[in-house]
């Protein structure tokens, strides 16, 4: 993955009144012009703090303008507009609408797609995906799971929905479970890590659901809160990081084929009715495999 690289420049008088993939191509070390025009079109560059995605925008003094180039841009097509968003739909992993009514949409995310935009790209993630299907409005996200995360996410399709169901999450009013594989022993008597989460209050309840010798562990955690990579950070630091998680985790034998984390469990009241809805999500097949195929139950 290649990580993002952030330029910013203010536009000086000598810009003035230039198009913005010229001056960006000029101001931006190594980008092109026809580069400058697929960053654009991608959704990595912003002005004045809000996303632009017209090559020609004639550009003002003073203006703040961002480039976020990253694996997005190096993904894209030497084509810009449909024909490369499509060919780059048909490199993503499908996703499985699992819930759908006026209010609200519950998806299985797969391993390897994006829940949301992000600086460098609002293309091609899960809410650009469903926001594009035949007669769709665009939907609101209330929460993301990691790109290397499997498992149940829920968007909102209307305002109301979109307040409703983003409360629910600040006041974390819903419960959220996942399944993991983590490295070594799970200690028996931790059920509940309570640490915080850049800076702030995080809460994993965890339960063994099974040991791999003292090689692995299987555990289900329930968030109480909510926070950016919370059970991966909360396992890393007992010493026993998710299995495949390249960021706090470390090299293990045999691999996963992907992180072994997996969302498995959506519970919240409908925001229009309050009637309440739950979901349920299975240990995927691909983390199955890995884990059968393994000879660690035996050590």
């Amino acid at each position: 993955m290649v990580a993002p690289n952030k330029v910013t420049f203010t536009v000086a008088d000598g810009d003035v009144g230039r198009r913005l993939d010229q001056v960006l191509a000029a101001r931006v070390a190594g980008l092109s012009r026809r580069q400058a025009r697929v960053l654009l079109d991608i959704g990595g560059v912003f002005v004045d703090g809000r996303r632009v995605k017209i090559a020609g925008r004639p550009m003002h003094a003073g203006e703040e303008v961002v480039a976020v180039m990253g694996g997005a841009l190096a993904r894209a097509t030497k084509k810009t507009g449909g024909a490369a968003r499509q060919a780059d739909e048909r490199q993503l992993p499908p996703y499985t609408v699992v819930f759908e009514d006026e209010d609200v949409v519950v998806v299985e995310k797969p391993s390897g797609l994006l829940t949301a935009p992000t600086p460098e790209s609002d293309r091609n993630n899960l809410a650009d995906l469903l926001s594009r299907r035949p007669d769709a409005a665009p939907v609101f996200v209330v929460h993301r799971i990691d790109l290397e995360t499997s498992g149940l996410v829920v968007f909102a399709k209307n305002d109301d929905a979109n307040r409703e169901l983003s409360r629910r999450f600040r006041d974390h009013d819903l419960e959220r479970a996942y399944l993991a594989v983590v490295m070594g022993s799970f200690p028996d008597d931790v059920k509940t890590i309570d640490r915080p989460v850049g800076g702030r209050r995080a809460v994993t309840h965890v339960q063994v659901r099974e040991r791999f010798g003292d090689r692995a562990t299987l555990v289900a955690c329930r968030l109480e809160t909510g926070r950016t990579h919370q059970i991966r950070l909360h396992m890393a630091e007992l010493g026993t990081p998710v299995i495949g998680d390249g960021r706090y985790g470390r090299p293990f034998a045999p691999a996963p084929p992907r992180m072994a984390l997996h969302a498995t469990t959506l519970s919240f009241a409908h925001p229009r009715t309050g009637a309440p809805l739950s979901f349920e999500s299975p240990w995927p097949a691909d983390l199955q495999k890995w884990l059968t195929e393994t000879q660690w139950r035996n050590t």
